[in-house]
């Protein structure tokens, strides 16, 4: 059997090796005073003279995430891309982020890419929760006892009524569970991701956001 997060690797080098594109590219100059390439297919979307702030897709999460680095005595130069590799790069992450069509309650559908679920204070009051990471599981308590944390890679659909959430398995396997938060502290569960509409030069990561209590229905691609 192939392990799914090697293999996945391969297949993005090879999409960026077919690429004449490679968006924005992160040097350093080492001691000896040679530019070596720290990282390439980025996006950096601020910099200053202290630090630098660049998106990237993170392959152990199948997500866009965003990094700051910090200026040091060995500074970094940036190769910067023009706006149509910028969005060459974008159809890249697209493709290999998780892909899932998304109904809320008033019935309006919409196809999201690099979705991932991120935790707010209740309400949407404040900003992101930073001491609770963002994922892309599922964290459940099942009906009837028991918990677990399903891979949204593992999941077919999840429909959502009365507080309750079915899962469909891509075995065929159907559970029923609550969410299960992972703080003790009040929070806001939200499914995040990229739209058809994502600008390249955002400084988030997604363009498109609902709290899981707006949900009907999402279906895994």
């Amino acid at each position: 059997m192939i392990n799914a997060k090697p293999f996945l690797g391969l297949l993005i080098a090879v999409a960026w090796g077919m690429s004449p594109l490679a968006a924005d590219t992160l040097l350093q100059t080492d001691p000896q005073g040679r530019q070596v390439v720290i990282l390439r297919d980025a996006i950096v979307v601020e910099e200053d003279s202290s630090s630098i702030l660049y998106k990237h897709f993170e392959l152990k999460e199948r997500r866009v995430e965003k990094v700051r680095v910090s200026r040091g005595a060995l500074d970094y130069h940036i190769v910067y891309s023009k706006p149509e590799e910028r969005a060459q790069i974008i159809k890249i992450w697209r493709r290999f982020g998780y892909a899932a069509v998304v109904t809320d309650l008033d019935g309006k559908t919409t196809t999201l890419y690099d979705a991932y679920l991120d935790f707010y204070p209740p309400g949407g009051r404040g900003s992101l929760l930073e001491s609770v990471p963002a994922r892309t599981t599922f964290p459940i308590t099942i009906e009837g006892g028991g918990a677990d944390e399903l891979e949204f890679s593992k999941i077919e659909r999840v429909e959502f009524q009365q507080g309750m959430m079915q899962l469909t398995l891509r075995t065929g396997k159907t559970v029923q569970a609550h969410f299960l938060m992972p703080t003790d502290k009040p929070a806001e569960t939200r499914l995040l991701g990229i739209t058809d509409r994502y600008d390249p030069a955002s400084k988030e990561v997604f363009d498109f956001f609902v709290p899981l209590n707006r949900l009907k229905e999402i279906r895994f691609e």
